[in-house]
């Protein structure tokens, strides 16, 4: 561009390098940005049964220890529960107990009667049904790979 008084006036920019920008972000970043669409677009059927089995696995191996671990602390509460109810350390009052259950229920039935979803929650799980039906091989990976885990 011409500037009066015969010099050229060089316009200054910011020079962005790609290649170094993308090293220094993190891989999930690059993975679930809102727009990077399915993983069906990005990578081939072997990579998303690999991915999703992979995640798959170990999620439900830790389901399953953690799972375990908490049975056993509920079950042994319960069974300390009762030992010290039939030694008389403590008691229980049945007919409350009774009481409670009974409204307990009166509140669940309530509830499931009328099967409304929350905004929010239906949103949420819109989403979720958007994503797995853009993603299925990799659902798919993870479901065999969650199934797995469990099982081992």
């Amino acid at each position: 561009m011409a500037v009066p008084g015969g010099g050229v006036k060089e316009d200054s920019f910011n020079v962005l390098d790609l290649a170094e920008y993308t090293k220094n972000r993190p891989w999930w970043r690059k993975v679930f940005t809102p727009s990077s669409g399915s993983s069906a677009e990005k990578y081939n059927v072997a990579t998303q049964l690999v991915i999703g089995g992979v995640t798959g696995w170990c999620t439900g191996f830790i389901f399953q220890k953690v799972g375990k671990l908490a049975a056993t602390a509920v079950g042994g509460g319960f069974f300390l529960l009762q030992i010290a109810n039939h030694t008389g350390y403590i008691k229980v009052d049945w007919k409350l107990v009774e009481q409670d259950v009974n409204k307990a229920k009166q509140q669940l039935k309530f509830h499931r009667s009328g099967n409304k979803m929350s905004p929010e929650v239906k949103s949420r799980v819109d989403e979720v049904i958007i994503f797995l039906k853009k993603n299925v091989i990799l659902t798919g990976g993870f479901a065999g790979g969650f199934l797995l885990g469990m099982a081992s």
